[in-house]
């Protein structure tokens, strides 16, 4: 990971959602780099507490995403913002769930002077769903998906994570709020590690395509603060170091997923598909 820019130095940032599973080993880096960290929890806020709360840089907040007021006595006083959401249902009302607590962190950054740069984790879901797809064309950061297509296919997860990002840019451009997005693979850890995982939700096609992606714990967050301290992050940022190309890959994925190890799963019908999605992006900010 690079080195912390000196400006960052000391500064005290807030983690939203801090009781998921990225939003907790966020606290715990951030604390490991020297910051203060104001760690805002949706759900299960206790557990979380009970496993972090020795550190006296940690101030804890239960915010609700849909009140702005939680979302700003959380945000208040910080340099940074990393916000996140996930829950693990989704459906049409979760859509709008999640679009307007994404409003609400936006609006309430812009409002607080003290806010320098917003990290918004997104998705890979909100980049690789379209229709009439050119399979010769490599998918990138300035690629998003189709919402009309995740509502004919009831892909909500897609569909969430796309117009709550859109919904943060619109924002951030007109109030003038320095944001980064990480568009995250299937985040290999945490309890939502199943195949019931609404990221996986089309995965057969996602594998067919090639922009079938998965990303771990510690790579996700490093890669997060490194965003965050580098002066010369902008933009979108896929994020994912391991592409599920091949049969074998398939099967792996498959066994971490499943909850009968007594069926192992099989990769009949399943050939090796060409990767169509890089991280070219971030490698090239992570090596500076």
């Amino acid at each position: 990971m690079a080195p912390a820019i000196t400006r960052w130095e000391a500064k005290t940032v807030c983690v939203m959602d801090a009781s998921s599973a990225l939003g907790m080993a966020l606290v715990d880096g951030l604390l490991h780099r020297g910051y203060t960290v104001h760690a805002a929890v949706f759900t299960r806020g206790e557990a979380t507490k009970l496993r972090c709360s020795e550190s006296r840089r940690v101030r804890w907040f239960r915010s609700d995403p849909l009140d702005y007021h939680s979302i700003a006595d959380a945000v208040r006083g910080c340099s940074g913002v990393f916000y996140n959401f996930e829950h693990d249902h989704y459906d049409e009302f979760m859509v709008e769930v999640e679009v307007r607590a994404a409003h609400n962190v936006l609006e309430a950054c812009a409002q607080i002077d003290t806010v320098e740069r917003v990290v918004f984790t997104s998705s890979m879901t909100a980049v690789v769903w379209k229709e009439h797809r050119n399979m010769a064309e490599e998918v990138e950061e300035r690629d998003w998906s189709d919402p009309n297509f995740c509502k004919r296919f009831k892909l909500w997860h897609g569909l969430a994570k796309t117009l709550s990002e859109k919904t943060a840019w619109a924002l951030a451009m007109d109030r003038g709020v320095d944001m980064v997005a990480v568009n995250a693979g299937l985040l290999l850890a945490g309890p939502e590690l199943l195949p019931s995982n609404p990221y996986l939700k089309g995965a057969p096609q996602m594998y067919q395509e090639g922009v079938l992606v998965t990303v771990e714990l510690k790579f996700l967050v490093d890669a997060h603060i490194s965003i965050f301290e580098s002066t010369a992050s902008y933009g979108r940022y896929l994020c994912f170091n391991q592409a599920v190309c091949s049969p074998e890959d398939a099967v792996k994925l498959a066994q971490l997923l499943s909850s009968s190890p007594q069926q192992p799963p099989t990769s009949e019908g399943l050939s090796v598909i060409q990767e169509r999605v890089h991280t070219n992006k971030l490698n090239k900010l992570l090596l500076e």
